[in-house]
């Protein structure tokens, strides 16, 4: 099966943002704001976190500095964010890799991914797409598959974040593939070799990979998530094309030191989900391919629980050694 897409798709899907009623603070930052960004200058990660920022410093009348702090599948971030004061001054903008399967790779954690951290609001959720280079030989993940087979060790997947890592030991797991992962510090430069035909294959965000994609220069075989997206509803899951089962959520969120004041934190969840949550945003993040959320702190708070559980368990079905 040939996944199609239109240029225009890619960069106009709309989607619907869904949330329960606002919690509101009357806390206002009296000094910039620092928002920690566990991955690299033009991520998805941090594409969002930049759209936040600017609507945060309207809300606020307050500047807000991006922070990227990539490395160590955003542990790096991770430890700087819990160890920052509580002073609602520094929040972190988290995903799966920090606060859901980085802990179960690592011998020695770093950080506790509950316990170190305030939950404050789920942002959405990104489209990771398995994609190829456009001189593969393969137009669905079927001829992929095969191709792998017969080539045993000789095709390559890049990750830049614990998506791809984790979804590349699936790829081989659940495929019965033999396909070398290729580990970069973060998905542009892992984009880039791809593209450039130095890597076969990866595990791409659309946020960041969208532009490429509606170019033809990366070929989608199939989505991460085990339901369709609405946003892209001709591209099958990975679990329809040959790999059933797989299933990787991709969310995104922001988070806070642990112990952040309840007033704090209220305005927090209050001034996201007010700029978060307008038609203007929702439009805007769908044209970075991502679905928009946002959530009370609690309801954040039982999502990173139960995704820590979840990315371990995919982790050790997958095989992969804590390092």
């Amino acid at each position: 099966m040939t996944i199609t897409i239109a240029r225009r798709s890619l960069l106009a899907a709309p989607f619907l943002a869904a949330g329960p009623a606002r919690a509101q603070g009357g806390w206002k930052p009296t000094r910039p704001v620092t928002m920690i960004v566990p991955f690299a200058a033009g991520s998805g990660t941090d594409t969002v976190a930049r759209t936040l920022a600017s609507l945060l410093e309207q809300e606020w009348g307050a500047q807000v500095v991006v922070d990227n702090r990539p490395g160590a599948n955003g542990a790096i971030a991770a430890v700087a964010a819990a160890r920052a004061a509580p002073d609602g001054h520094t929040v972190m903008i988290t995903t799966n890799s920090p606060h859901g399967a980085t802990p179960a790779l690592m011998k020695r954690p770093t950080y506790d991914a509950v316990a170190d951290f305030t939950a404050i609001s789920r942002l959405g959720t990104y489209i990771f797409v398995f994609a190829v280079n456009e001189q593969v030989p393969v137009r669905s993940m079927a001829e992929f598959l095969a191709l792998a087979k017969a080539r045993p060790g000789q095709l390559t997947c890049a990750s830049g974040n614990t998506t791809g890592v984790v979804g590349a030991a699936m790829l081989n797991r659940i495929g019965g593939v033999d396909v070398t992962h290729v580990p970069y510090r973060s998905s542009p430069p892992a984009m880039t070799d791809v593209i450039a035909g130095r890597v076969t294959s990866m595990f791409a965000d659309v946020a960041s990979s969208r532009a490429f994609l509606a170019e033809g220069k990366l070929r989608p075989l199939g989505i991460t998530s085990a339901a369709r997206t609405p946003l892209f509803p001709e591209w099958p899951t990975l679990s329809e094309v040959g790999l059933p089962g797989f299933e990787l959520l991709s969310f995104m969120g922001a988070v806070g030191p642990a112990h952040l004041p309840e007033e704090i934190l209220g305005s927090w969840n209050g001034a996201i989900r007010r700029v978060w949550d307008r038609e203007a945003t929702i439009r805007r993040l769908g044209e970075f391919g991502i679905e928009g959320m946002t959530s009370t702190p609690a309801e954040f708070a039982a999502f990173i629980r139960e995704q820590v559980a979840f990315w371990g368990h995919q982790a050790r079905a997958a095989g992969l050694e804590p390092e």
